[in-house]
């Protein structure tokens, strides 16, 4: 590793007589989750190994939409949303492969404290509608993210917005509440991706990204022409994207294999060997932070019990869980959320195994041995139901009766998700640990699916979120995944691998910690060969 790689502590570079501003771009610039320092922010473009083609047109099946699919980026909330989000909009910043912030509306971010940021703009940029991008469209789009009328899925981040407001035709300035080094990263995700100034009516899109909004039926499909005016040069290499859902994961691998759509997302790892067999496709498997979690709710019956909570994370066969219900396409999970390729996993907590006599003691220790209880799951919380059949079948061996009630695919999440003593949840991944933690493991958090409230985690979430010395910052980090593993009632048996499948005339394609179809902004970079 070069010198220029390491990124050293603050006190260290004050000592060689940098600056705390360098210390903070330097923080900035390796996006605070790359394993790896990066440069400054830059626009980087990806090394392509082939010469991208122009044209052509692509129809893509997601695995789910609604009649609540949305335009609005603020709304957002789902893979079939993101995907249209990054077709139609550009962020100020957006997240690379090594979870890494980049620029894009933003021309540079600065800041000298991690509270005030000057953000200046490309001057070279244009709305579908013919406008000239300006700060005041950067000031609407943030703002708006803390009106409770937005409803906005984004409200918890933009909350600690302190002020907003353009300092020039060109340049924003951003006040936090408090410091938060990750603020670039933020500023990449789906939520934050700005839309002109005044924008209330969202039954299309008017945006600055690669695509043009030609069609858009919610629950029915989407369909995205290329934009001619694009800010990035030579991009965007597709004509024409359609983009719509097949639910059902057999006849959305038919489609596929049948030549009638060319992109699909979501395999089920079932179907996985059948698109593997088929000549002229390819299996794509993404290696991401997703997971799927058994909730514990802390004030709801007899889960509330420590004990009970212990007993059903020492009876989890993981390696067990991970073949029968992902097919082996997972890693193994330790009941805390943070993915090993992230640099703040702590890989000194130790890996908690099946025992059984472990589970046996806290299940008699919490007065519910030879009780029956029941345990939900349904098929959009990935895997669920089978790792449910394996703690049914586990169970009986230490006394633990477990009822599964599978529960029909539609509502639930609406009906059912966190609404039971015990349930499955599946948490797509956060471009930063302080952002997964804060929403679903925060005591305030509206999505802390468990109840769990600790003070000291919040604490140390608080403090790291400002905190610039990298080794402080690892072990609080270290510290909170510790007290999620021993205390809170989610257990993480496995991390899931996202599963897409195209055609082998798609190229450009590749994978992003993020999720699948390359971190939901694959429109913009695959194109078909000839």
């Amino acid at each position: 590793m070069r010198d220029s790689d390491i990124i050293l502590p603050p006190s260290a570079d004050l000592r060689r007589g940098l600056s705390r501003r360098d210390v903070l771009r330097s923080l900035v610039a390796g996006g605070m989750m790359s394993g790896v320092a990066g440069a400054l922010l830059t626009h980087a473009g990806v090394a392509q190994a082939q010469t991208p083609r122009k044209g052509g047109r692509i129809r893509v099946a997601a695995a789910a939409s609604s009649t609540s699919d949305t335009l609005d980026p603020a709304k957002g909330g789902t893979i079939a949303d993101y995907v249209r989000h990054f077709m139609f909009y550009n962020g100020l910043t957006a997240i690379d492969a090594s979870l890494n912030s980049r620029l894009e509306l933003a021309e540079s971010i600065d800041t000298a404290d991690a509270v005030t940021w000057s953000v200046k703009l490309r001057k070279d940029v244009m709305f579908h509608d013919g406008q000239a991008l300006a700060a005041a469209d950067v000031v609407y789009s943030l703002l708006r993210q803390k009106d409770p009328a937005t409803a906005s899925k984004a409200k918890l981040i933009a909350d600690e917005f302190a002020d907003v407001k353009a300092v020039g035709p060109n340049e924003v300035k951003i006040v936090l509440k408090a410091p938060n080094i990750d603020l670039p990263l933020l500023l990449g995700t789906s939520n934050f991706l700005i839309v002109r100034d005044g924008t209330r009516d969202f039954t299309t899109a008017n945006g600055t990204g690669p695509y043009r909004c030609k069609e858009f039926r919610p629950g029915i499909r989407s369909v995205g022409v290329a934009n001619k005016d694009y800010w990035k040069p030579g991009k965007p290499y597709l004509d024409e994207i359609e983009y719509f859902a097949i639910p059902d994961d057999a006849a959305r691998v038919n489609a596929l294999l049948s030549g009638d759509v060319d992109l699909i997302n979501g395999v089920n790892p079932r179907s996985a060997q059948a698109v593997k067999a088929a000549a002229g496709y390819t299996l794509f498997e993404s290696n991401t932070g997703n997971y799927t979690d058994l909730i514990m709710r802390d004030y709801l019956g007899p889960v509330k019990n420590p004990d009970f909570v212990l007993a059903m994370k020492y009876m989890m066969d993981r390696e067990l869980i991970r073949k029968v219900s992902m097919r082996g396409y997972a890693d193994i999970g330790n009941d805390q959320p943070v993915q090993r390729s992230s640099k703040y996993y702590f890989a000194g907590l130790p890996q908690r195994a099946m025992d059984l006599d472990k589970a046996r003691y806290h299940l008699r220790k919490s007065g519910m041995a030879g009780r029956s209880l029941p345990i939900v799951a349904a098929t959009p919380a990935s895997g669920s139901v089978d790792t449910a059949q394996v703690l049914q079948l586990t169970g009986q061996k230490i006394g633990m009766h477990l009822e599964v009630k599978r529960m029909p695919p539609d509502g639930y999440w609406s009906n059912h998700w966190a609404k039971h003593p015990m349930t499955f949840g599946n948490i797509n991944p956060r471009p930063t640990v302080d952002l997964l933690f804060t929403m679903f493991f925060k005591s305030t958090a509206p999505t802390n699916v468990s109840g769990w409230k600790n003070e000291q985690f919040d604490q140390l979430l608080d403090l790291a979120r400002g905190e610039t010395d990298e080794g402080r910052r690892k072990q609080m980090y270290a510290d909170m995944q510790v007290l999620v593993h021993d205390h809170c009632g989610v257990g993480i048996p496995i991390f899931n691998h996202s599963l897409d499948g195209f055609t082998n005339k798609l190229k450009g394609y590749g994978s992003h910690p993020l999720g699948g179809l390359m971190g939901f902004s694959f429109a913009e970079q695959v194109w078909l060969e000839s």
